[in-house]
């Protein structure tokens, strides 16, 4: 991590047409932040509205409700690639039995970024709600190689302010992401006879023991009981529980 006014020398240093590698030795900040902080400093293209999150000082996004389900989802089912001259594509892919969870993932995409243009992909069983940008890293700094489960995932101070304000969309997003409300059954003999027993359960499951954290954290904090059925699956089926579930998430529709 390197501080504002390190940051702001920096640039200033490449403004003045220096090298990568030259401000970098007298600076200290490796080329690849250098890199990074040329791409997403700039104004939005057409607008003059610099990204909230990278400018001289960082702020959060416009709707930090909204961003707090968006962040569920992208830490999901949601990806960043590089697309080209320093832009990147952000996906979050959702099944197409959900419309109504395609047009909430829009919805938020919309409001993190609205001067940019989202797009559905169809694929096959699902759809890719999809936009363009120079600053998703900026918005996600979880971004990076490789899967999520197989590398450390920690959000940054200003997310996890977002998240503590707004914890019910965070959850929501996760669950919408990677959880479901599913009714179990089960038999069991009473004087003799099977009676069968049907109670509504949340499950939630990811192999990322970091983001499962951030999960059961965020219930801790709003009072929801969980156990853990095993190393990925989070189960919600106490029934005050399940009430706070369904009044602030419900299942997906």
């Amino acid at each position: 991590m390197y501080d504002m006014k390190t940051r702001e020398r920096a640039i200033a240093l490449l403004g003045q047409g220096r090298s990568l590698n030259s401000v970098s030795k007298e600076t200290g900040v490796s080329r690849a932040a250098l890199r990074s902080w040329q791409t997403r400093i700039e104004p939005l293209k057409g607008t003059g509205k610099p990204c909230p999150r990278c400018q001289g000082a960082p702020g959060p996004p416009e709707n930090p409700r909204a961003y707090a389900y968006l962040l569920g989802l992208y830490l999901g089912d949601g990806c960043i690639n590089a697309h080209h001259r320093g832009v990147y594509c952000l996906r979050i892919v959702c099944d197409n039995a959900w419309p109504g969870l395609i047009d909430a993932c829009e919805a938020s995409i919309r409001s993190a970024r609205p001067d940019n243009s989202v797009f559905r992909v169809k694929k096959d069983g699902c759809v890719a709600v999809t936009a363009t940008s120079k600053h998703w890293p900026c918005f996600f700094p979880q971004h990076g190689p490789g899967k999520k489960h197989e590398r450390p995932i920690a959000l940054e101070t200003w997310q996890q302010e977002i998240v503590a304000v707004h914890p019910w969309e965070f959850i929501r997003g996760l669950i919408h992401s990677d959880g479901c409300r599913i009714t179990n059954r089960t038999t069991r003999l009473v004087k003799g006879e099977p009676k069968l027993y049907e109670y509504p359960r949340y499950f939630f499951t990811n192999s990322s023991g970091d983001i499962t954290r951030l999960f059961t954290e965020s219930l801790d904090r709003v009072g929801v009981e969980w156990k853990r059925a095993n190393w990925r699956n989070i189960s919600v089926a106490r029934r005050a529980s399940v009430v706070l579930m369904d009044t602030h998430v419900g299942p997906k529709y």
